[in-house]
């Protein structure tokens, strides 16, 4: 066995990750509410595995896609690249909650996926780490 839980899937990871961002973001239980880094990182990770998954699922991609595709829209021009180094801007110097900020990090995930590059690069290897953990 090299899995705590068997086999998980991609489907399944993303419906935990949804769960633990709904539940986890909030907190109440025994554990601490999740902080502001790890809900960036699982919010990514939930953006990746959305987009896997399919399904369901690809209502969040659909919809980050059809916003994104709209910011072009009004100012033409505007690359890819910039959508995701403004979005990066605006989570790491906007104070935002932990809610705002797993959001944003599954916007942001698609955007740096559509960017190339280094942003390319990363969200690929969250996208890999999200197959991997599945």
């Amino acid at each position: 066995m090299n899995s705590v839980f068997g086999n998980l899937g991609i489907v399944g990871l993303a419906v935990a990750l949804t769960v633990l961002l709904l539940v986890g973001i909030k907190g109440g239980g025994k554990v601490k509410p999740l902080g502001w880094w790890p809900c960036l990182v699982l919010g990514m990770l939930a953006g990746s595995s959305y987009a896997a998954a399919g399904g369901i699922f690809r209502i969040v991609p659909d919809l980050v896609g059809s916003l994104l595709g709209a910011a072009q829209g009004i100012i033409p021009g505007v690359t890819m690249p910039a959508v995701a180094l403004t979005l990066a801007i605006v989570i790491l110097f906007k104070k935002l909650s932990t809610q705002q900020v797993a959001v944003l990090g599954i916007i942001f995930w698609y955007a740096a996926s559509g960017a190339g590059g280094v942003w390319g690069t990363v969200s690929q290897s969250i996208a890999n780490l999200g197959q991997q953990v599945s």
